[in-house]
């Protein structure tokens, strides 16, 4: 997994050892299957090769599942992909379409598929006659929050668990407006991610279920603030972006 991407997967004080949302949902997903789970952390872009060596067994690291990427991998789903969007506590805006940012100045992080909804959303408000989004780029999710707490942003789109983590951690500084799905128009997904025909999938697909059925998923999503991204089951290879 990837550390850095606060709540997901992060150092502890230590500097040494990971914990996180991702580490605590891959900790039950092996204890499910009676293993015991040992933590590689390495960078986001590396994971393919990780997992295609066999240096790890699966990758759980906030990978959502691609039609393109099916073609090498196989996917157990355990979270939903969503995008938050992120403004001041006291803004009172509520975002949940297009002409909900109409006008405004939204932060978001270039080259990402936020940046395409983000795109998407202007050139329809555009269509329809309202006011352009005033779109600026942040390469670092620390430079929003500042840019978010000085206003010179109304809103920033980027990945819920950070945002939403931002909401919980700093109530008096931030809000969570509204949650996008990471595949709009369409629903994505977030899944455990293994080498294609190796069965290890199916057998992550068995441990997501057990974890939801006996109610220690939904507690470590609600430790997280991640509750808008619990699913109902796993699902083996689904549909996934591109389709």
């Amino acid at each position: 997994m990837t550390q850095g991407a606060v709540p997901l997967a992060f150092y502890a004080d230590d500097n040494s050892t990971v914990i996180g949302s991702e580490t605590d949902l891959a900790t039950l997903f092996g204890d499910a299957l009676g293993l015991q789970v040992e933590f590689v952390v390495n960078d986001w872009s590396n994971w393919p090769l990780s997992v295609q060596s066999g240096d790890v067994d699966a990758v759980i690291s906030n990978v959502t599942v691609t039609e393109e990427r099916k073609q090498l991998y196989d996917f157990a789903t355990y979270r939903s992909d969503v995008l938050g969007w992120l403004v001041g506590a006291d803004s009172g805006l509520q975002i949940s379409s297009a002409p909900d940012i109409a006008g405004l100045t939204v932060g978001v992080a270039s080259g990402t598929n936020q940046e395409q909804i983000l795109l998407a959303w202007d050139a329809e408000n555009v269509a329809a006659g309202l006011a352009p989004v005033t779109i600026d780029y942040y390469p670092k999710y620390d430079d929003a929050i500042l840019a978010l707490q000085s206003g010179r942003l109304d809103a920033y789109v980027g990945p819920n668990p950070t945002a939403a983590y931002s909401a919980a951690t700093a109530p008096q500084d931030f809000a969570i407006a509204g949650t996008t799905s990471g595949g709009w128009p369409a629903t994505a997904d977030i899944a455990v991610t293994t080498v294609r025909g190796n069965g290890y999938a199916a057998a992550f697909q068995a441990a997501v279920d057990h974890v939801i059925a006996d109610g220690t998923y939904a507690e470590v999503l609600a430790r997280w603030g991640l509750q808008d991204e619990a699913v109902d089951s796993s699902q083996l290879n689904p549909p996934g972006l591109g389709a």
